[in-house]
């Protein structure tokens, strides 16, 4: 379908501290598109950019495929966003504070559509209680609520679980993927959670200090046969001598004291543990550790790039 989002070579400084650094990258109608990086990596630099809130030093940004610059401001409209947690009137009706800002976005907007909005985001019924009386989950609701109002084809949501309590975060999951498959959405979500991503996200890009470490699709990144198996075992002196002549040696990382790493499709370990116990080996606990956090931190944990560059 294209991209809605392309960004060329973004850079970005304060006075000496550089935030972003030929930052490139493209989002496709359609995704849901993770925005990972450890906090200061640049993130919240690089969507405020994409929103006029800020200018690149040099680089460029296109929506839709044109180039977004202060003489085309129009091209926002295509954006709603929610940029950390959203600014409401607390002594205000969630009602009020959507119809107050659904005029600052377009005063031809009608009362239907805010009914609309709140339905999408599951207000509907609270809209005269007062925002001071509603839960953080229902204020980021509302927010994304603001952010729908004038009908975007892409969100913006930066931490849009930050503060939710796991009832909330469930919510908040479901409102994500419920705007892109039934209500045609592009998202790009920004999170510290990375489990979230792991469910949410189509595709994905990991920055690490103002840089690209990676961007692609989740399923492709996130590959089943670079899954890290951990098997804690009873102590067994033969176990290398075991393992040196079997099928297994190939996929084996780490052999310590009561314990074994393997590097493996996941749908392999009934076997692998059959063949363990046939060799005598006591089997006490297996876990995966292929998960989106675990290739994050792989990737922007300074200690392991240098390794890995070594």
């Amino acid at each position: 379908m294209g991209s809605i989002i392309e960004t060329r070579n973004l850079s970005k400084s304060f006075k000496h501290f550089k935030a972003v650094t030929d930052l490139s990258f493209t989002i496709n109608h359609g995704d849901i598109y993770g925005f990972l990086g450890q906090n200061g990596a640049g993130k919240s630099t690089t969507m405020r950019m994409l929103l006029g809130l800020i200018f690149p030093d040099s680089g460029s940004i296109y929506i839709d495929g044109e180039e977004f610059n202060n003489g085309r401001r129009h091209l926002l409209s295509k954006i709603g966003a929610i940029i950390e947690r959203p600014d409401m009137y607390g002594y205000l009706s969630g009602w009020d504070n959507l119809k107050m800002f659904a005029a600052l976005s377009d005063s031809t907007i009608k009362a239907a559509r805010l009914h609309e909005v709140l339905e999408i985001v599951g207000l509907k019924g609270r809209e005269q209680d007062k925002v001071k009386a509603y839960s953080q989950g229902m204020k980021q609701r509302l927010g994304i609520a603001i952010a729908l109002v004038h009908k975007p084809d892409l969100l913006i949501l930066d931490e849009p679980t930050n503060g939710l309590d796991p009832q909330g975060i469930a919510e908040m999951r479901a409102l994500i993927l419920s705007l892109s498959r039934d209500h045609g959405k592009t998202i790009l979500i920004s999170s510290h959670l990375l489990y979230e991503i792991e469910q949410v996200a189509t595709s994905m890009i990991i920055i690490h200090k103002g840089k690209k470490v990676v961007e692609g699709k989740v399923n492709s990144l996130l590959n089943p046969d670079e899954t890290f198996i951990e098997i804690d075992i009873l102590p067994d002196d033969a176990i290398q001598h075991k393992i040196e002549g079997s099928e297994w040696k190939s996929m084996l990382r780490t052999a310590k004291h009561g314990s074994l790493t393997f590097k493996m499709n996941p749908e392999r370990t009934p076997q692998l543990n059959s063949w363990l116990v046939g060799q005598g080996i006591g089997v006490t606990e297996i876990r995966s550790k292929h998960s989106l956090e675990a290739y994050f931190l792989s990737l922007t944990d300074d200690t392991v790039i240098t390794n890995r560059a070594i």
